[in-house]
C-alpha cells in the first residue's frame, strides 16, 4: 500500500479523542481489507473513519465533504454522507472524515444472488448519477487520477506496458483497442462519474446491491471510466444486461475498453505495484480483446 504514514487503530483513537471527544468512548476497529487509497475504521455501531493513505489522495477529502451530501438525495441507493471532518493532528498530516456506516458487505466478498439483476441495479444507480446536475462539479484531473478525463494522459504508460507484454498477449489487437479508445471523446455535457466502480466499492445485502461507497475518484466528465466493471466483474448475460440498461453509444464503450485495458496492462506488467490484482488482470485483458474482436470483426 502507498502509505506515507502509519495508520492504525491507536492513531484513529488519538484523533477522535483530540478532535471529537464526545465519541472518544466508542470502539474503533479496522475494516479489512484496508483499502488502497484510504484506510477505513469502524467507529461505534453507526459510523466509519476514513483517512487518506498518502498525500496524493488527500485532496479527495474536501471534495467528498462538499459534494456527497448534495449527490445523496438524488441517488436510488445509499452512499457515504459525512458526519464530521477531521483536521491534521496527532502526527497525521492530512484532513480526514467521519461518515455514517452503511450496511452490507463488499460485492467482492461474494454474496451476489443474481449477477444479471445486480448488473441492472448498478446500471440504474449510474444512470441516476449521470442525471444529476453537474454544473460547478470538479472536472477530472490529478485529484482523481483523471477518471472522467481524456485517456491520452495514460498513452505513454500504456504503450510502455504493451511493449513489456509483447509475446505475452495479442499486442496487435490491444493496440487496436487503445487506438479506438483514443479516437473519440465524450460529445455531451459532462456528467458526474463515480470513477472507481469496482466490486470492493459496491455493497451487497441479501444478495442484492444495497449501497455504493468510495467516491474519492469522482468528478464530472466522460462516464466511460465507470464501465470498466463490465469486464472486471461481469460476463455473458450480466455484461449484456449492464450494457443494455445504460444504452450508451459504441464510442463510449470503446473508450471504456481503453480504460479497462490500461489498468489491466499496467497491473499485469507490474508498473502499478499492485500484484494482488496481477493474476486477474490477464483475464481482463483477454475479455477486453475478445469483446473488441466481437464488435469490430464480426
Amino acid at each position: 500500500m502507498h502509505q506515507d504514514v502509519s495508520i492504525d487503530t491507536p492513531l484513529v483513537r488519538r484523533l477522535i479523542t483530540a478532535q471529537f471527544p464526545h465519541w472518544a468512548d466508542l470502539p474503533v476497529e479496522p475494516v479489512e481489507p484496508g483499502g488502497w487509497d484510504n484506510r477505513t475504521f469502524r467507529l461505534g455501531d453507526d459510523m466509519s473513519v476514513r483517512l487518506p493513505s498518502a498525500a496524493s489522495y488527500a485532496a479527495q477529502v474536501e471534495k467528498e465533504q462538499r459534494w456527497l451530501p448534495r449527490l445523496a438525495p438524488h441517488l436510488p441507493l445509499p452512499i457515504p454522507v459525512p458526519r464530521a471532518k477531521g483536521v491534521p493532528g496527532q502526527d497525521y498530516p492530512w484532513s480526514w472524515s467521519v461518515y455514517g456506516w452503511l450496511r452490507g458487505q463488499p460485492a467482492g466478498n461474494g454474496g451476489i444472488a443474481d449477477p444479471t439483476q445486480f448488473a441492472r441495479s448498478l446500471a440504474d444507480f449510474l444512470l441516476a448519477l449521470y442525471r444529476i446536475d453537474a454544473k460547478d462539479g470538479p472536472p477530472a484531473g490529478q485529484h482523481n487520477f483523471h477518471r472522467g478525463g481524456r485517456l491520452a494522459v495514460y498513452d505513454a504508460e500504456t504503450r510502455t506496458a504493451l511493449s513489456a507484454l509483447t509475446g505475452c498477449i495479442d499486442t496487435a489487437t490491444a493496440q487496436e483497442v487503445w487506438a479506438s479508445a483514443l479516437g473519440s471523446e465524450w460529445q455531451r455535457p459532462p456528467v458526474w462519474v463515480h470513477g472507481d466502480v469496482a466490486s470492493g466499492n459496491l455493497l451487497v445485502e441479501d444478495g442484492s446491491l444495497c449501497g455504493v461507497i468510495d467516491f474519492g475518484s469522482s468528478a464530472v466528465g466522460d462516464p466511460a471510466c465507470d464501465l470498466v466493471i463490465a469486464w472486471t466483474e461481469f460476463s455473458g448475460e450480466s455484461r449484456q444486461a449492464f450494457r443494455d440498461a445504460l444504452a450508451l453509444d459504441e464510442q463510449t464503450w470503446a473508450r471504456a475498453r481503453g480504460w479497462a485495458l490500461w489498468k489491466a496492462l499496467i497491473t499485469a506488467s507490474g508498473h502499478d505495484g499492485n500484484q494482488r490484482e496481477a493474476e486477474k488482470s490477464w483475464t481482463v485483458i483477454d475479455e477486453v480483446l475478445a469483446d473488441h474482436r466481437r464488435v469490430y470483426r464480426r
